[in-house]
C-alpha cells in the first residue's frame, strides 16, 4: 500500500505540552515532540475525515535546547497578565508516518481511493501543506520539505538510549476509537540514537477519559470528498505502477 511520507520540519520555537494541564498560566514545554502535535502537522499538510494518519518515528536533528520568554497573554476578564513560558528552540525533526482508512465512518468508504489521497499528499507535502505549520502553538511557525529519513544525521547519532519517563502522546477522538469519548493518552518515550519510534494510540499505556463527545457527521452538504473536479488531473496508471516498481515502499 503506497501510503507513507517522510518529511522534515524546522522551526525557530517550538512548545510542546499536555493540553489539560497547559490552560493559562505559565506553560513549559515537553523535551520531546508529542505524537498529537506531529500528526496535526501531518493534518495540516493534507487531511480528510475519510483517513487518519499514523506517526510511525520522529528523528531529533538538532541539539535539544530551551529559552524562556516573559509573555504578555490576554486574561479571560480583560486586560493582560505577565508570565513567562519555556521553549524549545531552533528545532528541526525528521517525521515518519502514514495515513489509514477511518473505518470509523462507513459513510465515506467512497472515498476510500489510495492513489487519490497518496498523490494529494505527496503534492501538498512538495508545496509546503495546505495549512500553516506549527509546532505545538500557535506562535510556533514552522515549514515542511520532503526528505529521507535515513539520511538525516541527528546530534544524538550516536549517544544510544535515553528515556523521558511518561508523557502525554494524543488525544483520541470519537470517530478513531468508537467509544463517544475524547481520550487522552499517555506513554513511555524512549529515544536511540536520536530517533524516537511511536506506539500506536490504542496501544498507549496509560489513558484518561477527558469528556463524553460524539464524533462530526459528514455527508453531501458539508464534504466534497466524493466529487472534486480535476481532482486526478495528470493522473497516470501507467506511470504510477512504473513509480512503484522502481521505488517500492
Amino acid at each position: 500500500m503506497r501510503n507513507s511520507i517522510t518529511f522534515k520540519v524546522m522551526g525557530r520555537y517550538a512548545l510542546f505540552t499536555d493540553p489539560i494541564t497547559k490552560i493559562g498560566g505559565e506553560k513549559s514545554t515537553l523535551t520531546l515532540p508529542t505524537y498529537q502535535a506531529l500528526k496535526g502537522i501531518c493534518e495540516s499538510i493534507y487531511w480528510k475525515p475519510s483517513i487518519i494518519w499514523f506517526v510511525d518515528r520522529v528523528k531529533i536533528i538538532n541539539k535539544i535546547q530551551s529559552e524562556s520568554k516573559g509573555i504578555r497573554p490576554v486574561k479571560y476578564s480583560g486586560g493582560n497578565d505577565l508570565s513567562r513560558y519555556l521553549y524549545l528552540k531552533d528545532v528541526k525533526y525528521v517525521v515518519s508516518c502514514h495515513f489509514e482508512f477511518n473505518h470509523g465512518r462507513p459513510e465515506l468508504i467512497k472515498d476510500h481511493n489510495e492513489n487519490k489521497h497518496y498523490f494529494i499528499a505527496k503534492r501538498s507535502l512538495e508545496k509546503g501543506g495546505r495549512r500553516d505549520i506549527f509546532l505545538g502553538a500557535r506562535e510556533c511557525q514552522a515549514y515542511v520539505e520532503p526528505a529521507n529519513f535515513e539520511e538525516e544525521k541527528s546530534y544524538y547519532n550516536d549517544m544510544g538510549e535515553m528515556e523521558f519517563g511518561m508523557q502525554y502522546h494524543s488525544l483520541s477522538y470519537p470517530d478513531e476509537n468508537g467509544k463517544n469519548q475524547l481520550i487522552t493518552k499517555f506513554w513511555y518515550p524512549k529515544m536511540i540514537n536520536g530517533a524516537v519510534e511511536f506506539c500506536r494510540p490504542e496501544n498507549c499505556p496509560k489513558e484518561v477519559i477527558a469528556r463524553e463527545m460524539l464524533p462530526k457527521i459528514f455527508n453531501e452538504s458539508n464534504y466534497a470528498g466524493f466529487s472534486e473536479p480535476q481532482l486526478l488531473d495528470g493522473y497516470d496508471e501507467e506511470a504510477v505502477k512504473i513509480e512503484l516498481d522502481i521505488n517500492p515502499i
